[in-house]
């Protein structure tokens, strides 16, 4: 297929694709149990799940990446061999991923020009930026051809990996979750632009999300996957959340959030003051940063990926030191080691927590033991560990946070990711805490264990706990915060009571305005 193929405006080009059947088992997994879905040529359609439900290996499979057990794939109505993402792409078959897959070190103009299947070896770049010209002339949306590509916000590179596919004459276009990385300005401005498009009948989208704000918006039509095998599906207009979020979870039973209770109390219990962080490359990851949170209050960090928020929970949990600046816990100086993580009662849920919090190939009750190993009744003698006693705490814990696990001595590693976040909250949760610090605690969990895991943060909170939430989940911030903070190039910008803001203020200040 000619990449540069004329683009007609009025042209009506979106394909319909329907997979019927689908099935694909990895070893004793079914990851696919005989899946049909159907998108209507210039639909706008959503695929919704639970972590783990098969949506990936549904489009993966549709993009040729897995090579489905069964199953056949309709385009325009007639069946199509795809076995590899080449044959996915001369279809006009085209993914927008999660994670960028652009050269960071090219221009816009190279990076679309490269991703040609025919791209020459030497390039007549006169020629070549004559016709990406009259190629962006034509597009809803524009990038400087000329830019730099590590130089481009994240709206503007998401931008480009759509005008890649456009690009590319790839006219059903997957979407992987989006919106992540974008300012809720930029998520609205990105989907509207593609709904319009659809509208016309230029494009087909088949978009994976887990916002139901942006579904309700957005999506004409929704597929539901549970476990492998389809639920349902329907107008997406027309159909309710909860009658979504029903067709995604079942029957299981959701906790309900804990009520916010008032505090009267206004004391500081933690204070970063001017806190200041370089990277690998000896640049500034965090600078001047100032912020206090008080007892019984979440304040809640927002912010695009890639703004400082990991290298300051970094910071605050040891993993990064401080060029600049103190942390203070009730007025006294706090040093991020065990030592004062017992003395100033400070306890947290790192990003990732597999990978952050455990030790993967030790069991489950080894990993809770974390806090308590040098402790009485665990510890005996001062160095003495007795493994009778931290089996016995394990599995209080266990039941207590309702942490699925074969076996108290079962690798960690072997726990869904749910589960993982459940056992570590166990062990940050199971003694008094004054200060919490959680970073992107639900992020890809199933819904039963973010109201879980969301009712826990505030219960702390409602004891009387300082809770610094870090997450790029707007919706999370806006649920359980009291206060925002806004974290751009490093440090805070935008401070608000919850009630005094709103979405579109906090998504400018997201975007450094």
């Amino acid at each position: 297929m000619n990449a540069l193929s004329p683009i007609a405006e009025t042209s009506i080009r979106a394909p319909s694709l329907e997979a019927i059947g689908m099935t694909k088992i990895f070893g004793p997994l079914v990851a696919l149990d005989d899946v049909s879905i159907k998108v209507e040529a210039g639909s706008f359609h959503a695929l919704l799940g639970e972590n783990g439900a098969g949506k990936s290996t549904l489009v993966k499979s549709i993009m040729g990446f897995y090579r489905a057990d069964q199953g056949q794939i309709l385009l325009d109505e007639e069946e199509v061999s795809i076995r590899t993402p080449r044959d996915a792409r001369d279809l006009g078959i085209g993914m927008v991923y999660q994670h960028f897959t652009l050269v960071p070190c090219l221009t816009a103009a190279e990076n679309l020009v490269i991703s040609r299947a025919d791209a020459p070896t030497v390039f007549d770049w006169r020629k070549e930026k004559n016709r990406l010209e009259e190629f962006m002339d034509r597009m809803p949306f524009k990038v400087h051809l000329n830019a730099q590509v590590s130089s481009l916000s994240a709206g503007e590179k998401q931008k480009l990996e759509i005008l890649k596919l456009l690009y590319l004459d790839q006219r059903f276009m997957i979407l992987d979750e989006p919106t992540s990385v974008l300012t809720p300005g930029e998520a609205d401005e990105m989907l509207g632009l593609l709904g319009e498009m659809a509208a016309k009948k230029e494009i087909t989208v088949l978009m994976i999300s887990h916002k139901f704000r942006e579904v309700k918006a957005f999506c004409d039509s929704f597929t539901v996957l549970r476990r492998g095998k389809f639920t349902g599906s329907g107008d997406a207009q027309a159909a309710s959340v909860e009658e979504m979020s029903k067709m995604m979870i079942g029957d299981t039973q959701i906790r309900e959030r804990a009520e916010r209770t008032q505090h009267n109390r206004q004391e500081v219990v933690l204070d970063l003051a001017g806190l200041c962080a370089v990277d690998g490359e000896g640049l500034p990851a965090i600078d001047a940063l100032n912020l206090k949170v008080r007892a019984g209050e979440i304040v809640g960090v927002a912010g695009v990926s890639g703004n400082g928020q990991s290298a300051l929970v970094e910071c605050l949990a040891g993993q990064r030191p401080l060029s600049d600046g103190e942390v203070q816990i009730h007025g006294k100086p706090f040093e991020p080691k065990r030592a004062d993580f017992d003395k100033f009662k400070v306890f947290g849920l790192p990003e990732e927590p597999l990978k952050n919090a455990t030790v993967p190939r030790m069991s489950v009750s080894e990993n809770i033991a974390f806090r308590s190993f040098d402790k009485p009744p665990v510890a005996s003698l001062g160095w003495w560990m007795r493994p009778g006693p931290m089996r016995e705490r394990a599995k209080e814990l266990i039941a207590a946070y309702r942490v699925k696990t074969t076996s108290p001595e079962a690798p960690i590693e072997d726990l869904s990711g749910g589960n993982v976040q459940r056992a570590v909250l166990a062990r940050e949760l199971s003694g008094d805490v004054d200060v919490l610090i959680v970073a992107n605690p639900c992020f890809g969990l199933d819904f039963a264990s973010v109201a879980e895991i969301r009712s826990q943060i505030m219960e702390q909170r409602n004891r009387g706990a300082a809770v610094l939430l870090v997450s790029e989940d707007l919706d999370e911030i806006l649920e359980l915060a009291d206060r925002v903070a806004v974290m751009s190039g490093g440090t805070i910008t935008y401070v608000s009571p919850i009630e005094d803001t709103d979405r579109n203020t906090i998504g400018q200040h997201m975007a450094g305005h």
